[in-house]
């Protein structure tokens, strides 16, 4: 039997809407996000600093709540479920790459990678984050401390992390921004083998023109709006 979910967006939104009361007046971050993502495309979402792009993301994966509208994530309007079940869905489908890392310091690099693979009570989860972290090139720092990880190396581990549970859908929000030009560029490319290798779906919200051509196809907000 075919599977019809096959041929569906991945992720789609209708109508997203975000307003936050700051004092006397309402501030509209969003209005009227209309969004389709396909299974296996590479998205750009980019814009400049304010624009709503970090708000969009964190929409999009859930872990923020829209005024309006819906996010509809691998077949499921994730507003429809409760806080526990949005986030057992994040785990199932869902990989993310921050700018700031979001390494947990009192874990070594591969109890890092280890800890969505133990949530997910995934067997083999040392192995799978061992070959993980082989692969990012840190076989020789798996029992290193972020603290005394570069930067670079920092997010060679979230990258890890990202992709150990074998997401769907990976969004990564400025995965280069603490990073200098040499290293990201380092980053960036190995984000884009690891997405071509996985075959993972990829959100990825920059400021960067540069980067944002790297991806197949650019979406561009501006003052909350998508630009046509």
């Amino acid at each position: 039997m075919s599977d019809n979910r096959i041929n569906q967006p991945i992720l789609w939104t209708q109508a997203l809407t975000k307003q936050v009361n700051t004092g006397d007046q309402q501030l509209t971050i969003l209005q009227d996000i209309e969004l389709q993502v396909n299974p296996g495309e590479a998205v750009a979402i980019i814009g400049a600093s304010g624009s709503g792009k970090s708000t969009l993301l964190g929409l999009l994966a859930g872990l923020d709540l829209p005024t309006s509208g819906k996010v509809h994530l691998d077949t499921v309007d994730i507003f429809s479920l409760d806080e526990d079940s949005r986030a057992a869905l994040r785990g199932r489908v869902l990989g993310f790459v921050f700018q700031s890392f979001q390494l947990l310091p009192a874990l070594t690099a591969i109890e890092n990678v280890m800890l969505p693979l133990e949530l997910a009570a995934t067997g083999n989860a040392e192995t799978t984050a061992r070959r993980l972290l082989e692969r990012v090139g840190l076989g020789q720092r798996l029992h290193h401390y972020p603290k005394q990880l570069s930067g670079g190396e920092q997010q060679r581990v979230a990258i890890a992390r990202a992709f150990a549970t074998d997401p769907k859908l990976l969004l990564a929000d400025e995965p280069t921004g603490n990073l200098d030009s040499a290293t990201g560029v380092q980053i960036i490319d190995l984000m884009f083998e690891l997405n071509r290798e996985h075959g993972t779906t990829l959100v990825l919200v920059t400021h960067d023109e540069a980067l944002s051509r790297r991806c197949a196809r650019q979406i561009r907000l501006a003052d909350g709006r998508l630009v046509r």
